[in-house]
């Protein structure tokens, strides 16, 4: 059997088209961004153009665009600016983030006079609005607020306006990890209340450790990371030109391709829904399903057996890929912090299977048929 890959939510393979433009960055375009003779101009202009180009696709402005190594460094980067520069005492953020965001504010709760609170987690998996707003209405200290736009464990989409103009009202400044969402659903940051947002390639096609962060123009942060001038001041280090250079090829091949390919990913999602449902006696579904959900996720819970415990590792024998809750937490398997808030049934047993462009109904079907077997 040929290996099937439903982990795309973890990571997804490189776009052969993608490669192609990477690869004269990878060989004789080697000179150095910062440097002032030819080979380096040439370099400076690829990032340069790669920068409009994603500030296009994502319709904001190039002076708002930075390029880093990825959405945790992008995420680091808004969460530290926020409490440093902007002069947020407050965090509110919630028990289902990614750890990029919860680890940084637990670091930052213990190094600094923060208060930290959590928004109420609705039995659907999405954000008590009503409890963000209770929330936002009750504190004096500036207040930022971290929650992600769509889950990548649930696929749980957030309303990226509803809670940008509660902090409007609030003046609270909004940070939300987009990292599931960039490349998989069209953004309009022009029109969009929010201060910071962040996006990883690898999600999209493109190459890894590669990312970007957006900050609205109002915003004045200093640097994170420091050393040189790269990035107009505000991210030391020699850039990742091929990696920059891929991002952008990425976001635009999936942009071009937004409604073909996310219609064609939401019928697979739909499909292993069903089949799933008619072949495995007991099994249920985690978050809202069918409603505001992205399409490229799947979080299944499967009744626990003794069987059913070895599950991933079944799977994994039989050539396919799928991960328990997150997969971005490698090691030890401590169990998924998001399913335990939304779903803490120690008698079931979660696998995440997500999808791209590349996935076919007839490996749902091996799947399914194979998860008869296993259980």
């Amino acid at each position: 059997m040929e290996r099937i890959y439903f982990d795309n939510a973890a990571t997804t393979s490189l776009d052969p088209v993608v490669l192609e433009v990477m690869m004269p960055y990878l060989t004789e375009k080697f000179g150095n961004p910062s440097s002032i003779y030819s080979y380096g101009r040439e370099t400076r202009m690829a990032v340069e153009t790669a920068r409009k180009s994603v500030a296009k696709l994502l319709n904001a402005n190039p002076a708002e665009i930075f390029f880093t190594s990825g959405g945790t460094e992008s995420s680091n980067m808004a969460i530290h600016a926020a409490i440093r520069d902007l002069g947020c005492r407050h965090i509110i953020t919630s028990k289902i983030e990614h750890h990029a965001v919860t680890h940084t504010v637990e670091h930052l709760n213990c190094l600094d006079d923060i208060k930290v609170s959590y928004v109420k987690i609705l039995p659907d998996g999405h954000v008590d609005m009503e409890d963000l707003e209770i929330l936002l209405a009750a504190t004096v200290e500036k207040t930022l607020v971290t929650l992600m736009h769509a889950n990548n464990e649930i696929g749980n989409m957030l309303d990226l306006h509803a809670v940008g103009n509660l902090c409007k009202l609030y003046n609270a400044i909004f940070h939300s990890d987009t990292v599931q969402t960039v490349g998989h659903f069209p953004l309009d940051l022009r029109n969009t209340p929010i201060h910071f947002i962040t996006g990883a390639a690898h999600k999209f096609h493109g190459p890894k450790g590669v990312g970007i962060i957006y900050i609205n123009e109002n915003v004045r942060i200093k640097p994170f990371v420091h050393g040189g001038s790269q990035e107009r001041n505000m991210r030391a280090g020699t850039e990742n030109i091929y990696g920059i250079v891929g991002f952008a090829k990425a976001l635009e091949l999936a942009t071009s391709a937004y409604e073909k390919e996310s219609a064609y990913i939401g019928t697979l999602k739909y499909y292993m829904h069903e089949q799933l449902k008619q072949n495995i006696p007991g099994v249920n579904f985690n978050g809202d399903v069918l409603g505001q959900s992205l399409y490229t996720v799947l979080s299944v819970s499967f009744p626990k057996t003794e069987k059913s415990e070895m599950i991933l590792f079944n799977l994994d024998i039989n050539k396919i890929c799928a991960s328990g809750g997150s997969a971005c937490t490698s090691g030890a398997d401590a169990g998924s912090h998001v399913i335990r808030t939304i779903n803490n049934n120690p008698n079931q047993i979660t696998v995440r299977f997500s999808f791209s462009k590349y996935n076919t109904k007839e490996e749902i079907d091996k799947v399914v048929n194979k998860l008869k077997e296993l259980m």
